[in-house]
């Protein structure tokens, strides 16, 4: 990285962690000088094809800011930011959507920086079963206190009959979404079929992060058509429900998602709560499909009694509770953040 300072080479080789939908890690970075760089969203590394697609490449600025800042204060840094909060749009010639400025200040880490550094490194995604208990009443009340903290609230359910169906309206998202051309090409570009493929790629979905064996996922997902067959439909159905076995709470974020300001505040948010579950020894797992996919959304806010509306919604849904250990999802290295870079 000898385009980057010490400082960036070291804040960046970390925070190169930060979850971003489909692990596309879209957010790329310029320096302008040894503490300043320019940072942008990558549109070619975006979802156009969802829904919520723009909506969540702000998203994913929050929550790679939060990321950055807990990284940071673990350096002895803290990041004074400028930020441009401007509408983006998948169809333009510039595919480098600048999201501002962002500055690293001497700042000397103590032992709260030292512990969120230390948790976002700890950090990960787990799509295996859970084991099925409730997680701890602490818990619980950190991640309300955080969503208030920022202007959001934090629902959840243990009752087993909501649980189930927003359990199956997830599953069903998934059978919907590949019925979508648009859709189901952008979920084949990132879907990686082999751990080779998964670590020479360092992005996307791999086959064993969704404890799928390679050759039954890319048949399955290279033959969609059988996915509404009698026999092998239900049994595909199985197989995906398995891995939802232990699932005994779902939660939730509702607030303000009705501009870039909002999204980016949603996703510094959402980073907040999962380094929080994640010091009470949690697992979590978003379900961005369910909110993405306009029916299963309906469903969704229906079964889980959310009211929305005035520039409110429910724009989170996730499992959360107790797992095995994940398997590593891989990252690109930190040079391929910089702007030039090859993907």
């Amino acid at each position: 990285m000898d385009d980057l300072s010490s400082a960036w080479t070291a804040v960046l080789e970390d925070a190169r962690r930060y979850p971003s939908p489909h692990n596309s890690q879209p957010i790329k970075v310029r320096p302008i000088d040894e503490r300043t760089a320019e940072f942008y969203y990558d549109l070619d590394l975006g979802l156009p094809a969802e829904s919520f697609g723009i909506p969540f490449a702000h998203v994913c600025a929050g929550v790679f800011l939060e990321s950055l800042a807990a990284v940071a204060g673990g350096h002895g840094y803290r990041v004074e930011e400028r930020l441009d909060l401007r509408e983006m749009d998948f169809g333009v010639n510039d595919r480098l959507h600048s999201l501002g400025l962002l500055t690293l200040v001497d700042a000397p880490a103590g032992d709260d920086e030292r512990v969120r550094h230390a948790l976002f490194l700890r950090r990960q995604t787990s799509r295996r079963p859970y084991d099925g208990t409730a997680v701890p009443e602490g818990a619980v009340a950190d991640a309300a206190a955080i969503a208030d903290s920022g202007g959001q609230r934090f629902g959840w359910t243990e009752d087993a009959r909501t649980v189930r169906d927003l359990v199956r309206i997830n599953q069903s998202t998934l059978f919907s979404d590949l019925q979508d051309d648009a859709v189901y090409d952008e979920i084949m570009t990132w879907l990686r079929f082999s751990r080779r493929e998964a670590a020479d790629r360092g992005d996307g979905l791999s086959a064993e992060a969704m404890l799928l064996p390679g050759p039954i996922l890319r048949f399955a997902m290279s033959h969609r058509e059988l996915w509404t067959a009698p026999v092998v439909g239900p049994v595909i159905r199985g197989v995906y429900l398995n891995t939802m076995r232990g699932v005994h709470q779902l939660g939730w974020l509702e607030g303000p998602f009705a501009g870039p300001d909002d999204y980016v505040t949603a996703g510094r948010v959402f980073l907040r709560l999962w380094l929080a579950f994640t010091a009470h020894g949690l697992a979590l797992h978003p379900f961005g499909t369910v909110i993405t996919n306009p029916e299963s959304h309906r469903r969704f806010v229906s079964a889980a009694g959310i009211r929305e509306g005035d520039g409110r919604m429910a724009w989170m849904l996730f499992r959360f509770g107790r797992s095995a250990p994940p398997p590593v999802a891989h990252r690109r290295p930190a040079a391929a953040m910089l702007v030039g870079a090859d993907r």
